[in-house]
């Protein structure tokens, strides 16, 4: 019996999860509703009553940027260690609890914040919001589960290190942010975690995962009446705490250009040019996304792709991008290209992001990325778990309810000298820092 009941929960999971669900229309009003609770804890509630589907996702303010600067991968290992093991199940009985009502969870770190996401049917939300509030609540970290996830870890760094892709990303954090922690690798170090210690993980859970520092989106068939009784038994008598005030070095962004090489045998070269971009709540973030759509995110109507893989056929993949967070995050170009053609792809990557701050944008130019990012933003919250991750965002950020409605006229009412002046006030082509991974020796870069 239990085994059917889990089965056909589960069936209708991922049927659910398969065809997505509607999107909002355009003009529907605010995608959902926020309501706080008398301990802190933010509810953010968006109503999708197609299928009988709820997903909860669950975020609390501490990602790496909230952990020792000596014991890098804290933050991580904290939120994947959630699930393994609280004061009433152990990790196999966390696992049997969702397993049995055909649900998904998944508890994950972040730079920003740590997250647990679970889907399940409407009927079985009271059970996925006990489970949640044990794993949050009352985590013990046993020792051994401790150690099976270090190993895992450190496997996977190991691993990390013979992708050229990721070697050079994470040189070009390193260089970038120094001291910072977005300079630092999520997982931390190999040597960092083996310098973890239970007590470490109790005290960093005990500091920051209070209901005044975490926000709940959920999405799906439930309604915010719903949703307000629901996690006022769950959650309501979570008792909340001072947050620690957090302290971050200053980013210093280099004065000149700045290259960092690094030696592998590789035929193929993996290369990252960029510099310190902006804090997502930044007015100019949407003057940015038209700017970077222009110049190199925007696929095949980019001109970075362009000019560097149509016409001069150096790499098959370039794009830029930026990655706004909490703090200001990076702007980037990444791509690969052969080692003989590294030097010239550097200088027409570098003579790109000039030209467009120099010169500016087209009128072309400008509606072709307003008419994508306005056309191509519903896509982006078709299903219960996107709209529950852009809730959070949202709440995280301080966007507003409303975002998702404001959104296309944020983009519509830019102008072409709004991306000019934001092009050049956010490009430093001068000072960036460039990373190069790949066989030295055949390598000659200008400068």
């Amino acid at each position: 019996m239990r085994g059917g009941r889990a089965r056909t929960a589960a069936a209708g999971v991922a049927l659910a999860l398969l065809l997505g669900l509607p999107s909002q229309p355009a003009g529907a009003g605010p995608l959902g509703t926020r309501e706080v609770l008398p301990n802190g804890l933010t509810l953010l509630t968006a109503e999708r009553h197609a299928l009988p589907i709820v997903t909860v996702r669950v975020l609390v303010r501490a990602g790496s940027l909230h952990e020792p600067a000596d014991l890098p991968g804290l933050a991580n290992l904290t939120a994947l260690l959630l699930p393994q093991g609280t004061a009433r199940r152990t990790a196999m009985e966390v696992s049997e609890t969702i397993d049995f009502v055909g649900g998904t969870l998944k508890a994950e770190g972040g730079r920003d914040a740590a997250t647990v996401t679970v889907t399940l049917l409407k009927r079985d939300l009271p059970t996925g919001l006990d489970l949640l509030a044990d794993l949050l609540r009352s985590p013990v970290f046993p020792e051994e589960e401790i150690r099976r996830k270090v190993r895992q870890l450190r496997g996977a760094i190991a691993q990390k290190a013979e992708d050229a892709g990721t070697v050079a990303a994470e040189a070009f954090a390193a260089a970038l942010y120094g001291s910072h922690p977005y300079g630092r690798p999520l997982e931390g170090t190999a040597e960092s975690l083996q310098a973890v210690t239970r007590q470490h993980l109790v005290d960093f859970h005990a500091r920051l995962y209070v209901p005044n520092n975490t926000l709940v989106a959920v999405a799906g068939d439930v309604t915010a009446a719903e949703v307000l009784t629901l996690f006022g038994k769950a959650f309501g008598d979570w008792p909340d705490r001072p947050i620690p005030a957090l302290s971050l070095p200053p980013v210093a962004p280099p004065p000149a250009l700045l290259v960092r090489r690094v030696d592998r045998e590789l035929t193929q070269a993996n290369i990252v040019v960029g510099h310190v971009g902006y804090p997502r709540r930044s007015p100019d973030h949407y003057a940015l996304s038209v700017l970077n759509y222009i110049l190199g995110g925007g696929g095949f109507t980019s001109r970075l792709v362009h000019r560097i893989r149509e016409e001069r056929g150096w790499a098959y993949d370039v794009h830029s991008h930026f990655s706004p967070g909490l703090e200001a995050g990076p702007f980037a170009v990444t791509l690969q290209t052969k080692n003989e053609t590294a030097r010239q792809a550097v200088q027409e990557v570098l003579a790109q992001i000039r030209r467009i701050r120099e010169d500016g944008i087209t009128a072309a130019e400008l509606r072709d990325a307003q008419a994508f990012l306005t056309g191509s933003f519903p896509l982006r919250y078709d299903t219960n778990a996107e709209v529950a991750a852009l809730l959070t965002q949202m709440e995280l950020h301080g966007l507003g309810m409303d975002f998702p409605e404001r959104y296309p006229d944020l983009i519509r009412s830019l102008t072409r000298e709004e991306i000019n002046r934001v092009a050049r006030q956010y490009l430093h082509p001068d000072r960036a820092v460039v990373v190069v991974v790949g066989k030295q020796e055949k390598i000659i870069l200008p400068f």
